[in-house]
């Protein structure tokens, strides 16, 4: 006679059967002090630009706060650990690089798709149940409670770091009226070890377990919309979306296998070595097609135009100029503001004569200080 399995195992079978890595449950009021760690960091301003965060901080500190029935969260952990080093394009100056998670398909509908089959399966096994899924969309502390559920902790580098699968996890969670039994928290297994610290290439850790968003490469390349500061261009490489930097020099990375991660977030063709000089021609007609069914798609073909040229600038090749110079007349200020400054890094001569011409004809403020502020910074190199 087969003996009867609880319902939270059952739970983590299903889980595993639908292709994710891991599962594990906490009480609805297991990480009591994570509102009080927010609003220090949203004072601090450490969120930049991201006033969402700000507008509903009241619900992020404690799920029943967004849904006062909720007495379980179950946690789960969809793998994209990739088959290569995510840091292998770092010296190709003529490619963009894109963060691992976003060179397939969009994980907000992947991950949802698996949350939504196991509650089916859920409330079909219990049908007194009530539930709710989320995946990165409503303002739920995953990490936090991920932490909080066993499903890993927290590195230095602020991401969930699993035992069995690294820095590669996608998160989800599914909250319930039902009162299972809770896994308990993970223990923090970082040790001496920083190297996603000395790893970061703006300095966007002030401490361990600490990130001030407005430095980190994923801020700046996907969430912030205006011009990038002229502080972080140049440590942004070739990086057009996202950063791994911090999460691929993990040592627990070494017991994640590719080849279990979920096979939706394979990196499709253009996407894993992107050329910039594909890049630079895109209008927003094709940018939509290349990245359709790709969370890039949201930050939109401006954005993806201004990163690329920052790319640009940073790749020393000459043969990208003629695309830099067709994006000086760009209708987006921030597309020409940036094309402003790969031209000032391609080809000094180029970008001095077009300064003349178009420093005062330029009418949106932003990409006329770029003129500005270039030409100063130009002035200042010829006489040191």
């Amino acid at each position: 006679m087969t003996p009867r399995i609880s319902i939270e195992e059952a739970i983590k079978a299903e889980a595993r059967a639908l292709g994710f890595a891991d599962c594990r449950i906490a009480c609805a009021d297991a990480i009591p002090d994570a509102g009080a760690r927010l609003q220090q960091w949203l004072a601090a301003g450490s969120h930049g630009d991201m006033a969402w965060m700000e507008e509903r901080a009241h619900q992020r500190g404690r799920p029943a706060a967004l849904w006062p029935e909720v007495k379980s969260v179950i946690m789960l952990g969809m793998s994209y650990a990739p088959p290569t080093d995510p840091l292998g394009l770092a010296d190709e100056a003529g490619v963009g690089r894109i963060s691992v998670y976003a060179q397939g398909q969009d994980y907000h509908d992947i991950v949802k798709k698996g949350l939504k089959a196991l509650a089916r399966w859920l409330v079909a096994a219990m049908p007194d149940t009530d539930l709710k899924v989320f995946v990165d969309t409503a303002p739920v502390m995953e990490k936090p409670l991920a932490h909080a559920a066993g499903l890993g902790w927290q590195g230095k580098h602020t991401n969930i770091v699993s035992r069995k699968e690294g820095s590669w996890l996608l998160l989800g969670a599914i909250m319930t009226t039902l009162e299972l039994e809770p896994d308990g928290p993970a223990t923090v297994n970082c040790g001496s070890c920083s190297a996603c610290l000395a790893a970061c290439p703006t300095d966007a850790f002030p401490a361990p377990f600490q990130l001030d968003a407005r430095r980190c490469i994923s801020y700046l390349t996907i969430e912030l919309k205006g011009p990038i500061p002229h502080e972080f261009r140049e440590a942004i490489g070739n990086r057009i979306y996202g950063c791994d930097d911090c999460l691929a020099v993990c040592p627990w990375n070494k017991f994640a296998d590719a080849a279990a991660a979920n096979r939706a977030f394979a990196a499709r063709a253009e996407l894993a070595v992107p050329e910039l000089a594909d890049l630079l021609q895109l209008d927003d007609a094709s940018f939509r097609q290349i990245f359709s069914g790709s969370p890039i798609k949201r930050i939109g073909r401006d954005r993806m135009m201004r990163n690329a040229l920052i790319a640009a600038g940073n790749s020393g090749l000459p043969a990208l100029l003629p695309r830099v110079l067709a994006l000086l007349d760009d209708p987006a200020p921030v597309v020409r503001g940036a094309a402003v400054w790969a031209l000032s890094r391609l080809d000094p001569a180029r970008f001095a004569a077009e300064a003349a011409v178009r420093s005062s004809a330029e009418d949106d403020p932003a990409v006329r200080s770029e003129w500005k502020s270039l030409d100063r910074f130009a002035a200042a190199e010829a006489i040191f």
